[in-house]
């Protein structure tokens, strides 16, 4: 089984890509603030739709919007999550969504646990993952494929 997790957002998406349980891959989708807000969901479309296409997950994980103290950013983020929607309905790939109390607790242990928490954490894990060399998105979005896997299968390899 093949595993998507994403961290949503306009300027940063963060993707991770497991199979049988074992991370393979993680990155970044940047796009230019430069750019219409209609451009750059249609450049996260074009992005995941590639990562889609290449590795055929069966499976993608968001994390549920739950509370955003920025009202901007919580629109923007429903919105690069409705382009994910749109391609998982298109492809025919199911999504699951997990909360942050979810993935927290899930990684950590600690449902309120820190992002330096959670950094530790994966890096126990994961033994060729170097969390210092990549962004707080990427890491979110391996942090939800993890989760997902300590909670469907109790351990990740």
């Amino acid at each position: 089984m093949k595993i998507l997790s994403i961290d949503s957002g306009v300027e940063k998406t963060g993707f991770a890509l497991f199979e049988n349980k074992k991370y393979l891959i993680s990155g970044l989708i940047k796009t230019s603030s430069k750019k219409t807000l209609e451009k750059r969901l249609e450049e996260i479309y074009s992005q995941i739709e590639k990562i889609i296409d290449i590795y055929h997950p069966n499976l993608i994980i968001l994390e549920k919007l739950f509370f955003l103290k920025n009202q901007k950013t919580a629109i923007t983020v429903s919105q690069a999550q409705g382009v994910i929607l749109l391609l998982a309905a298109q492809k025919n790939i199911k999504v699951v969504f997990l909360t942050p109390l979810e993935i927290k607790q899930a990684i950590t242990g600690y449902g309120l646990a820190d992002k330096k928490s959670i950094k530790k954490m994966l890096t126990l894990t994961i033994n060729d993952i170097n969390v210092k060399n990549k962004n707080d998105d990427e890491i979110d979005a391996i942090a939800c494929g993890i989760a997902y896997l300590n909670l469907k299968f109790k351990s990740i390899s």
